[in-house]
């Protein structure tokens, strides 16, 4: 795979996890208003979005028609002025969270997207496949990776918000 990106793979998910291990429970379990979610939530939103990711470019890879697309600008996703509805496969639950238990969740998704790019031959392989985005549309897969990133970049930020809320 692509060094850059699976360096941003990486890069993200460590700064995600430096966010979120020193955070007691109650820091992680905050609701600050009824249309927010806490911490906890943000992460379980992530395992949820990346399990569903990780299913999204297993469809698409096992497709023999898969249509070839251009890339899109998908920049957007990082902008967090720009409110996003998640769709309600992705939405978290409501139920508190422990600390260990969400880094399971996350190391378990992290794991499946692993597993899956491990047994991709050639990068080409991502450029020529696409699958149905539900907020960009038809996507070249490599697209599909670099949202798992800037979704949680994007994430992140809103994690750091309201850390600065709660502490």
């Amino acid at each position: 795979m692509n060094q850059i990106i699976f360096g941003n793979l990486v890069e993200t998910r460590k700064q995600l996890l430096d966010e979120i291990t020193t955070l007691s429970f109650e820091e992680l379990n905050t609701v600050l208003r009824s249309d927010t979610w806490s911490v906890a939530q943000v992460c379980h939103h992530l395992y949820l979005a990346e399990k569903s990711f990780v299913h999204g470019i297993n469809y698409a890879l096992k497709q023999k028609d898969s249509p070839k697309v251009e890339p899109k600008s998908i920049g957007r996703i990082s902008d967090r002025t720009k409110k996003v509805d998640a769709p309600s496969f992705i939405i978290p639950g409501e139920e508190p969270f422990e600390i260990h238990h969400i880094l399971n969740m996350l190391k378990e998704s992290r794991t499946m997207l692993l597993n899956v790019l491990n047994k991709i031959e050639s990068d080409s392989i991502l450029r020529d496949k696409s699958a149905k985005h539900p907020l960009f549309g038809e996507l070249p897969l490599i697209q599909w990776i670099e949202l798992i990133y800037l979704h949680e970049q994007r994430h992140i930020e809103q994690i750091n918000e309201i850390k600065s809320q709660i502490l």
